[in-house]
C-alpha cells in the first residue's frame, strides 16, 4: 500500500522539488498533516521533563518547522509564479491554520519555560559564537512575539496574525489581478512612434498570443517602462501611467480598506507587545533599532539631496522649453521619463537602447557566473531536465573549486500573466552541518525582464542587467552560507543589512573589465565600443537626486504610516500618502494617484518590508562604501573576494552585522561614499 508521501509530493522535504507533480489538491491535506506532525514535535519540545541541553532545546527549536516551512514555501512560490484559481483557493484555505501555528510557537508557555530553564544552565553560560547569539536572539524574539503576555493577550495576538496573513495575501492578489486586467491594443502603427524596435516586436507578439491585431501593451515592467520612456504620444503615455497608478484602488480589487486594516492590526500588535508603534517593534532587532532613528536617517538623506533635486527638475523644464518653445508647460508625471530620456540623449549623446544589443541574456548570465568564479572561487553549471514550474525555468548547480557541492538554484527571468511582477530571490532549503559535510542550499531567482522576441535572444537594458546581478547577490548570501543554525543562516539577517550583498553586485555592471566578460554584441560578439561606454559612464549620475528622492519618499511613507498615521485623523491612506509623496515627485501627482494601493513590498505579507523600506538606502550606504575596497584593490581580487565571502556572505546572522561590516572594512561605514558615487557630494 503506498504511503501518504507517495501520493502527496508536499509531505517529504525533497531537494529536487517535484514541481511537475504538485497540484492544488495536495495543498490542504499536506498542510493538515504537516501541522499535525509539527504540533507533536512542539509538544515534545515543551514537555518539562529532563535536563535541558542545546540539542534538545535550541537545536530542536531550529528544526521544529522545517518540513512545514519547505512545503508552504513551495506553495507560496508557485502561487507567485504559476498561479491558477484552484491553487490560489487552496493556498488561501491553508494559510490561516499555518499562520496560527507559527504565531503560537513563542506563545507556548511550556516551550518558553524550557528555553528559560536552558538559559539558566551552565552549558548556556558557556556558549560562544553563533550558538550564544541564537540563544540571545531566541529569548528576545520570544519576548517580542508575546511569550510574556497573559493568555488573553496571546489569544488576541494569534487572531491578529491570522487576519494579517489573510488580508495581506488578498492585497497581493488584488495587485496581480488589477495589473492583468489592463491591456492597451494599438492598431495604428503611427501611434508607436518613438518606441524602440524591441518594444514594438514584443507588443506584436503579445497581441498575436491573444489572437489580436496590432500591438498589445500591458502593465508588466518591460512594456510599462518602454511606453513611459520612449512613446511620443503624451495622451497614450498618460493613459498607461494613470492605469498603472490606480492598480489595486478600484472596484472589488480596492486595497484601500485592506491598507487601513493592515496598519491598524500592526499597530495593535505593537501596542500589545509594549512598543510605541509597529516600526519600533520590527526595527528593534535591526541596525536602525527604532522608527525615529530610521526617519532621521531618511531626513538626513533628503536634506542632502533636495537642493539638487529641485535643480534637476528645473533643468528638465527648461530642456522641454528648449524643444517646444517658451510656452511649453512643466512636464506632467507621464512626461518626466520621456523628456528625461531625451535630455540624457542631448547631454551625453547616450540612449540606453543602444546598449541592448550588447546584453543578450545568456551572455549576461554567463558573465555573471565567470565574475563570481573569479571573486569567490565557485563554479555554476546548468543542469537540464530538472522539473520546474515552467518550461522557461533554468536549473543550476554551484560547487566550490574543490568540487564541494554548495547548492542549487532555479532561475525564472521573464514575465507571464500567471506570475507576479518585480524581481526577487527566495530560499527553498537552508543547508547546514551534516555527518558527511554540509547539507547543500536550494534557492531561486525570479524577474520580469525583456523576453526574447522576433527570433532574437532576450536583449536586456542595463537596468535589467543590474537587476540580475542584484538578485544573484541575494542568492550568493544564501548559497555560500556556512552557519550551523538554520534560523541564523543565509539571508536571515537584519533587513537593513540584507541588501548589502545584493546591491554591491550592481557595481560590477559599471566596470569596464567586468562588462567585457559578458557585454558582447549578440550578432558580432564585439564588446561595447569605448565611446558608448564613456557616454554610459558619464550619464550614470544623470538625475541621481531624483532617483534618490524617489526611494527616500517610499521610505518616508512607509515609516510615517507605521509611526504617525491615524486613520481617524488622517483619513484615506491613499490621499495621505499621495500628499507625502508629492514632496518627492518631480511633477504634480494626479488626484487619483494611488501608488500605495499596489505597494506589495509593504502590504503583501504580514511584515514584509513594512516599516523597513528605508533598508534599501541604508544598505546602499554600506555597499557604496564596501565596494571602494574592490575599486581600490582590484575588481576581480580573489583576496578581497575571499574576505567578503568569509566575513559577509558566509556569516548570515551569526554575529552582529555592524561587527561583520567592521571586520571586512576595518572601520565603521563612511556615509559620504554614497553621495560621492551619486554625484551629490
Amino acid at each position: 500500500m503506498p504511503s501518504a508521501s507517495d501520493t502527496n509530493p508536499l509531505l517529504d522535504v525533497e531537494f529536487r522539488i517535484p514541481f511537475d507533480r504538485i497540484r492544488a489538491e495536495h495543498v490542504q491535506p499536506a498542510a493538515i498533516e504537516l501541522l499535525r506532525q509539527a504540533r507533536i514535535r512542539l509538544a515534545a519540545l515543551a514537555t518539562p521533563d529532563g535536563e535541558r541541553t542545546f540539542d534538545n532545546t535550541l537545536r530542536a527549536l531550529d528544526a521544529l518547522t522545517e518540513p512545514l516551512d519547505w512545503a508552504m514555501g513551495v506553495v507560496r512560490h508557485l502561487e507567485s509564479v504559476a498561479t491558477y484559481p484552484e491553487l490560489r483557493a487552496a493556498f488561501n484555505a491553508a494559510q490561516p491554520g499555518v499562520s496560527a501555528f507559527y504565531t503560537g510557537i513563542p506563545l507556548d508557555a511550556g516551550l518558553w519555560n524550557n528555553i528559560k530553564a536552558y538559559a539558566a544552565t551552565q552549558e548556556a553560560a558557556q556558549l560562544t559564537g553563533a550558538r550564544r547569539r541564537f540563544l540571545h536572539k531566541t529569548i528576545e524574539t520570544f519576548r517580542r512575539h508575546g511569550a510574556d503576555l497573559e493568555p488573553v493577550g496571546k489569544k488576541r495576538l494569534e487572531e491578529i496574525d491570522v487576519e494579517l496573513t489573510q488580508i495581506t495575501t488578498k492585497f497581493g492578489e488584488n495587485v496581480l489581478d488589477s495589473t492583468n486586467a489592463f491591456e492597451l491594443v494599438l492598431t495604428n502603427e503611427a501611434d508607436l512612434a518613438g518606441l524602440p524596435p524591441t518594444a514594438i516586436a514584443s507588443a506584436r507578439e503579445s497581441a498575436q498570443r491573444k489572437g489580436l491585431e496590432g500591438w498589445r501593451f500591458t502593465l508588466q515592467a518591460p512594456d510599462y517602462f518602454a511606453v513611459m520612456t520612449y512613446l511620443e504620444q503624451s495622451a497614450i503615455r498618460r493613459k498607461v501611467y494613470e492605469a498603472f497608478g490606480v492598480r489595486g484602488a478600484a472596484g472589488d480589487r480596492d486595497n484601500r480598506p485592506l491598507i487601513t486594516r493592515i496598519i491598524e492590526l500592526r499597530r495593535e500588535r505593537a501596542t500589545l507587545l509594549g512598543f510605541a508603534n509597529f516600526a519600533d517593534l520590527v526595527l528593534e532587532d535591526r541596525m536602525a533599532h527604532t522608527g525615529d532613528h530610521a526617519l532621521a536617517f531618511l531626513e538626513d538623506l533628503k536634506a542632502k539631496t533636495e537642493r539638487r533635486f529641485g535643480e534637476e527638475n528645473q533643468e528638465l523644464f527648461e530642456f522641454r522649453r528648449s524643444l517646444e518653445g517658451p510656452d511649453a508647460p512643466a512636464p506632467a508625471p507621464w512626461d518626466v521619463a520621456y523628456y528625461a530620456e531625451k535630455q540624457r540623449t542631448a547631454l551625453y549623446d547616450f540612449d540606453e537602447e543602444a546598449l541592448r544589443p550588447y546584453f543578450p541574456m545568456e551572455r549576461v548570465v554567463g558573465g555573471l557566473f565567470e565574475l563570481v568564479h573569479r571573486l569567490y572561487g565557485i563554479h555554476v553549471e546548468e543542469e537540464a531536465g530538472v522539473p520546474a514550474w515552467d518550461a522557461d525555468v533554468n536549473y543550476y548547480n554551484v560547487r566550490d573549486e574543490e568540487g564541494v557541492f554548495l547548492g542549487s538554484f532555479y532561475a525564472d527571468w521573464h514575465p507571464r500573466e500567471n506570475k507576479r511582477g518585480g524581481a526577487w530571490m527566495d530560499g527553498l532549503i537552508t543547508g547546514g552541518p551534516a555527518t558527511d559535510g554540509f547539507r547543500p542550499h536550494l534557492g531561486l531567482i525570479c524577474g520580469n525582464l525583456t523576453p526574447p522576441v522576433g527570433g532574437k535572444p532576450a536583449l536586456l537594458t542595463h537596468r535589467e542587467v543590474e537587476t540580475i546581478f542584484h538578485e544573484f547577490g541575494h542568492l550568493l548570501h544564501h548559497l555560500l552560507s556556512r552557519v550551523e543554525i538554520r534560523s541564523l543562516a543565509g539571508t536571515n539577517v537584519a533587513w537593513d543589512f540584507v541588501e548589502l550583498p545584493s546591491q554591491i553586485m550592481e557595481n560590477w555592471c559599471w566596470e569596464r573589465q567586468a562588462l567585457d566578460l559578458f557585454a558582447r554584441h549578440y550578432e558580432t560578439g564585439a564588446p561595447i565600443p569605448d565611446g558608448l561606454f564613456q557616454k554610459m559612464t558619464r550619464a550614470r549620475t544623470f538625475r541621481a537626486a531624483n532617483a534618490q528622492m524617489r526611494q527616500v519618499g517610499f521610505g518616508f511613507i512607509d515609516l510615517l504610516l507605521h509611526v504617525r498615521y491615524d486613520a481617524a485623523r488622517d483619513g484615506d491612506p491613499v490621499a495621505y500618502t499621495r500628499g507625502l509623496l508629492q514632496k518627492f515627485s518631480p511633477a504634480p501627482l494626479p488626484a487619483e494617484h494611488a501608488m500605495i494601493a499596489a505597494f506589495t513590498h509593504l502590504f503583501a505579507a504580514p511584515v514584509g518590508y513594512g516599516a523597513g523600506y528605508y533598508s534599501y538606502k541604508w544598505a546602499e550606504v554600506l555597499e557604496a562604501d564596501a565596494f571602494t575596497r574592490f575599486r581600490d584593490g582590484g575588481i576581480f581580487s580573489r583576496e578581497i573576494g575571499a574576505e567578503f565571502r568569509g566575513e559577509i556572505l558566509s556569516q548570515g546572522d551569526s554575529e552582529d552585522p555592524a561587527e561583520l561590516y567592521r571586520r571586512f572594512m576595518g572601520r565603521d561605514p563612511d556615509p559620504n561614499a554614497l553621495l560621492v558615487r551619486s554625484g551629490l557630494a
